[in-house]
């Protein structure tokens, strides 16, 4: 998964600086979208349900808010792509 992630984010939100925080540490690459600035990116983050930041949207999985798990997972499946994805 070499893929940049997306990543919706809004100002001063602490789970947007920790999750970049955290994908920059895993050495992802990702692409920040301020949801303040950019409406047709929050109508999408609506339609798919979410309603906290961060949102982050990989090719095959999305998520809402900080979750180092995720994170980690991607990063492996990137390092390994045979690994099984759940």
């Amino acid at each position: 998964m070499n893929e940049p992630l997306t990543v919706y984010t809004l100002p001063n939100c602490m789970q947007c600086t920790m999750t970049t925080r955290a994908l920059d540490a895993a050495d992802l690459p990702y692409t920040v979208i301020d949801l303040t600035t950019d409406a047709h990116a929050t109508d999408l983050i609506q339609q798919f349900g979410y309603t906290t930041a961060p949102v982050v949207i990989a090719r095959l999985v999305s998520w809402s808010g900080f979750r180092p798990d995720r994170i980690t997972k991607i990063a492996a499946l990137r390092d390994n792509p045979s690994l099984t994805r759940e």
